[in-house]
């Protein structure tokens, strides 16, 4: 069982920046794609950016002036870079893991890490 911890969330200024990482148990990055989403509160969790295990990458066209995703070269941490950050980034930030079409869902989760944005 593959396991996923964020790191990195917690305050920060409008306009500010925060790197979030998800260290994963084993190089999964070398196997699945991943992906980050986030969750405000009382809205439906988003999928905001993806790198695929060839890195190939998107970010939602909203936030890809400002977010940039990326990972180790071993392919077991997977960061997030914001900049610029906005009041609306206030979110529970999750990354995720081996996306199942046939399931329509992810195999792995991490347990999010909460980021704030406000004066």
């Amino acid at each position: 069982q593959v396991q996923l911890v964020e790191h990195g969330g917690g305050w920060v200024q409008p306009g500010g920046s925060l790197q979030l990482s998800c260290v994963a148990s084993e190089a999964i990055g070398a196997t699945c794609g991943m992906t980050w989403h986030r969750q405000a509160a009382g809205k439906e969790r988003e999928l905001i950016a993806t790198i695929s295990i060839t890195e190939t990458r998107w970010t939602k066209r909203t936030l890809e002036d400002r977010f940039t995703i990326s990972q180790d070269g071993e392919k077991k941490i997977l960061y997030l870079q914001m900049n610029h950050l906005k009041t609306e980034g206030t979110a529970v930030y999750y990354c995720a893991a081996c996306y199942r079409a046939n399931l329509g869902e992810y195999l792995y989760w991490g347990l999010g890490t909460q980021v704030s944005v406000s004066s």
